[in-house]
Formats: structure tokens, sequence, C-alpha cells
């Protein structure tokens, strides 16, 4: 994606066309509709919470459990189902890089 820019007037942005979550590029209130690009497809999804400017936003409902992709790459599995639409962070998402006790039961990003 190097050399793209970011669309006047984007709400938020998608890092990889296989992510499960798109990045606030400002404030988001709970109820509005917000716009984002995947690929060239332009979409749309009701924000079901307040998510502040550089939180992750799901754009797709998430199963508990999943790995959850940003930028293509797994960043993290899912606690509980989260709807689209919802904040996606720390309450949700427990980060599995670099955790040694998740190396000894096989769980891998």
């Amino acid at each position: 994606m190097a050399g793209e820019e970011i669309a006047s007037g984007a709400d938020a942005i998608v890092m990889n066309e296989k992510d499960h979550v798109a990045t606030a590029l400002r404030d988001l209130a709970k109820g509005e509709q917000v716009q984002f690009l995947v690929g060239a497809e332009l979409r749309c999804v009701a924000v079901q919470e307040n998510i502040d400017f550089g939180h992750k936003i799901a754009l797709t409902p998430i199963a508990a459990g999943v790995k959850v992709l940003k930028y293509g790459e797994v960043i993290g599995l899912s606690t509980t189902s989260i709807e689209a639409g919802s904040h996606v962070h720390v309450h949700n998402l427990e980060g599995i890089r670099g955790r040694g006790d998740q190396a000894e039961t096989g769980v891998r990003a």
C-alpha cells in the first residue's frame, strides 16, 4: 500500500483487504455510519459505541476465539464475539505475539 493516499473525508482506514478491523481517522460516535475502502470497494458500517481516533473498529462480526487481522497480520485473538461496528481493543482482544506462555500451548499467530 506504499504510496497510496487516504481519501479526503475518510472516516477509517483499512490497511489490507484481509483485515477484520479498520483504524478510526477521527473520533467516531455511536450510531453514525462510517465509510471505508476495502481495496477499491466503498463499504460502510454503523458504529455501535463511541470509538476514539486511532482505535480499531470491527468491519464485520468477529466470533470469539478468532485470530484478528490488521495489516494482513494477526494482531491478537478475540476473547468474545465482537459485533460489526464495535470497538476492538484490550477489552475484547488478547495479544498473542511474543507471549512465552502461548508457546507451550501451541497457540501461534
